[in-house]
């Protein structure tokens, strides 16, 4: 679907255009949408207050340049995108733009509000020259459940409106313990970002993991352990794609990590060991003036504030285990602190269907468009709203993905784990979605492909499977038929012979159309291609 969502969604677009010509709201929502299909996905850090939004989203980037205090732009909605120079605009609740000067302040960038007040801005856009940008724009919102509710109306205004799709195509929640916000928060980004039920486009944060333990040097084991309780909880479960433990402060510190704190930390890690254990038994005690070190109290303080007590005797232990470079202090931290896996889990599930995610964020404002204002010919919009939510297979999987870490699919074990992978649960390549080496060669794919669509075909037609289940191989069936069509398995498949519930041979009508498509399948476009490989899934149409 990918290879041809734009260009589909384009078409709709221009249908738009030509349907709402004349109205200049209309036409200048249809130029926005244009430029949303076009530029990279949105992805919202979002989170209740003192979560640690804007941390993680400097360890993501590599640079400080997001506020992390309680100044005034902490308040604000602020877009971080890529600039070929760096840039700060405001962009005001009147509809005026301002510049804002660029400097820093103690290497963190600075917000110079020009005196205004968090509630005169709607939003901050933040053009930084960093490659990261280049594929995903990160925005960072004020927290929810904030004392000041304007504060959270600003979040949930972006993100969760009440008359219109969120403006973010996807988010990363963060969390520190599971909260009832957090779920009504998830719940409501659903259904306005997705459609209700239809998709799962949020990943789950355990943030300040380091927290858990109380700062222990296990404190990360012990955070992975709540996370994994977290992702079987019922009503998160269905609502995020999983939870990652991740220590931001630790993220941020080794992503930024100076030379001379790694020459101070390597001091401490020098100390007697009865000293240095004595030092690091608390914050308190690590700046206390009379601390047996040679280290200032300016400069202890400054490594609490950027690594905290837990990232201190983390890099201590980490630097005594044979580490001798900053740089390789940085990688080690790097890894201890989760950052990896959670920018793993964004690259396994959201940038792979960016393409389908952003279009699917262009087609619900076109949606919400033709409810807001009918227009004659809008039927023509609505068809196309109809042809996409009908073809959007990738939403589904998400959703499914999500109902299998909090429910479960119904299937016998062996099969469910199975159905997981292919539905793209350890990515979405064809190699990861069959079980299959990184390297596996297109005739293995192929092959494992068609045994897999004959495989789940047996499973479809049994006719003891009620329709929950047949839902699932449905989609199962879909996502292999479109391995099979990429990876150019040409070769007749065959439906199973249906049977109905009852016990009695479904119409021959699923089969002779598989037999007709077999005959043609070559000459076929891409599209028809997949529905003639799928079809014997199709008499069971996903929701």
């Amino acid at each position: 679907m990918p290879a041809d969502v734009i260009a589909d969604t384009e078409q709709l677009l221009r249908t738009a255009r030509s349907v709402y010509a004349g109205d200049r709201d209309a036409t200048a929502l249809v130029d926005d949408l244009e430029v949303r299909l076009h530029e990279p996905l949105r992805l919202a850090i979002a989170g209740m207050v003192k979560a640690g939004k804007s941390t993680l989203l400097n360890a993501l980037l590599g640079e400080r340049i997001a506020a992390t205090d309680t100044a005034e732009c902490t308040r604000v909605v602020t877009w971080y995108r890529h600039s070929p120079t760096p840039r700060l605009t405001m962009h005001l609740r009147d509809g005026t733009v301002a510049r804002m000067p660029v400097r820093r302040e103690r290497g963190l960038l600075a917000f110079d509000l020009g005196g205004r007040a968090a509630e005169d801005i709607e939003w901050i856009d933040v053009g930084w020259p960093l490659e990261g940008l280049t594929s995903l724009i990160l925005i960072d919102t004020p927290g929810i459940a904030s004392l000041s509710t304007e504060t959270s109306a600003r979040t949930a205004r972006f993100l969760t409106p009440d008359d219109a799709p969120s403006a973010a195509d996807a988010v990363v929640y963060l969390m520190r313990h599971l909260h009832g916000s957090d779920v009504r928060f998830l719940e409501a980004f659903r259904d306005t970002a997705a459609g209700a039920g239809a998709s799962v486009c949020a990943l789950a944060v355990l943030s300040r993991s380091d927290e858990v333990g109380s700062g222990r040097i296990d404190s990360l084991l012990s955070a992975r352990r709540v996370a994994r309780r977290y992702e079987r909880d019922g009503a998160l479960g269905a609502l995020a794609l999983g939870v990652v433990p991740v220590a931001g402060l630790l993220a941020e510190g080794a992503r930024t990590l100076r030379e001379s704190e790694f020459i101070a930390l390597r001091e401490l890690a020098g100390l007697e060991r009865r000293e240095r254990e004595s030092l690091l038994v608390s914050a308190d005690r690590f700046v206390r003036e009379s601390a047996a070190t040679g280290l200032s109290v300016a400069v202890r303080e400054e490594l609490l504030g950027r690594f905290g007590i837990f990232g201190v005797r983390l890099a201590t232990a980490v630097i005594r285990g044979g580490v001798t470079t900053s740089s390789e202090l940085s990688d080690a931290l790097i890894q201890q602190s989760g950052l990896i896996e959670l920018q793993e889990v964004v690259q396994r599930h959201f940038r792979p269907r960016a393409d389908v995610l952003k279009a699917r964020s262009v087609v619900l404002q076109l949606q919400a468009l033709v409810r807001r204002t009918p227009k004659p010919g809008c039927e023509a919009v609505l068809a196309g709203i109809e042809r996409f939510t009908a073809s959007a297979h990738t939403l589904r999987e998400l959703a499914l993905l999500a109902e299998a870490r909090a429910h479960g699919l119904p299937l016998p074990a062996p099969q469910a784990r199975e159905a997981e992978l292919i539905l793209g649960a350890a990515g979405v390549t064809a190699s990861a979605r069959l079980g299959l080496p990184d390297d596996a060669s297109p005739d293995e794919i192929s092959r494992r492909a068609l045994e897999q669509i004959d495989h789940w075909r047996g499973l479809g037609a049994d006719p003891s499977a009620d329709r929950v289940r047949r839902d699932v191989i449905s989609a199962v069936l879909r996502s292999l038929a479109e391995i099979a069509s990429e990876s150019g398995a040409v070769r007749a498949l065959r439906p199973a012979s249906h049977v109905d519930p009852s016990g009695r041979p479904g119409d021959p009508l699923g089969q002779d159309a598989a037999e007709q498509g077999e005959q043609h399948e070559g000459r076929l476009p891409r599209k028809k291609r997949l529905q003639w490989l799928s079809l014997g899934a199709q008499r069971h149409p996903l929701r």
